[in-house]
């Protein structure tokens, strides 16, 4: 009796990878652009409340995310910026730019958690309103939307992670449009109609100068 003993197939092992690639960038993708959203919705809603007492009487006050604390904002921005640009770099680039977007989502998380408990911002704006530095801010509560900002902060976070572990498998920016790429162009052929906006496009694509020039 012959025993056939299954070989698998090269594509199927090449295939792979490839498959966990591109759902490891969907996902990033997705989570990150998702988390620097939110994390930007959040920072600009209501993250505390309370009353300041004086003299004249009692005003209710109230403190955004923003007042808080600027860094969830500027961290979302700077971590859609590097989600971004880790398309357009290779190698130790791209893991530098992983490790940036990954931090960013860190730190989003830290300081959110911060700005949960946080009171200063009333304090300054009870002085502000009342014109008196003494005023005590009272009944302080706090909102969800600390913890809304954290969230988005780790779903950037995630996509750091998922940068740095698959990153390498990604695509990247095709080297046509790099600089000093070393591409001949295509001449000869006759401008692109520019009433015609398609042609333009596959002009661009082929690595054509649409005008001709």
């Amino acid at each position: 009796m012959e025993y056939v003993t299954a070989v698998p197939h090269p594509r199927s092992e090449a295939a792979a990878p490839s498959r966990s690639g591109r759902r490891s960038l969907a996902v990033a993708l997705l989570s990150g652009a998702l988390g620097a959203a939110v994390t930007l919705l959040a920072s600009r809603q209501r993250w505390s409340e309370g009353t300041a007492t004086v003299a004249g009487g009692a005003f209710p006050l109230t403190a955004k995310g923003s007042d808080v604390t600027g860094v969830p904002a500027a961290l979302a921005i700077v971590g859609l910026a590097a989600l971004v640009a880790v398309f357009a770099v290779r190698r130790a680039g791209r893991l530098a730019v992983a490790a940036l977007l990954a931090l960013s989502g860190a730190g989003i998380v830290a300081a959110a958690f911060a700005g949960a408990s946080d009171s200063s911002a009333l304090d300054e704006e009870a002085a502000r309103t009342t014109g008196d530095t003494s005023a005590a801010v009272t009944a302080l509560s706090h909102t969800g939307w600390p913890y809304v900002a954290a969230a988005g902060g780790l779903l950037i976070l995630l996509a750091g992670v998922l940068a740095l572990r698959y990153g390498a498998r990604w695509p990247a920016m095709s080297g046509r449009y790099e600089r000093g790429s070393d591409r001949p162009r295509r001449k000869g052929g006759p401008p692109a109609d520019p009433e015609r906006p398609e042609e333009i496009w596959k002009a661009l694509d082929r690595g054509e100068d649409p005008t001709g020039a």
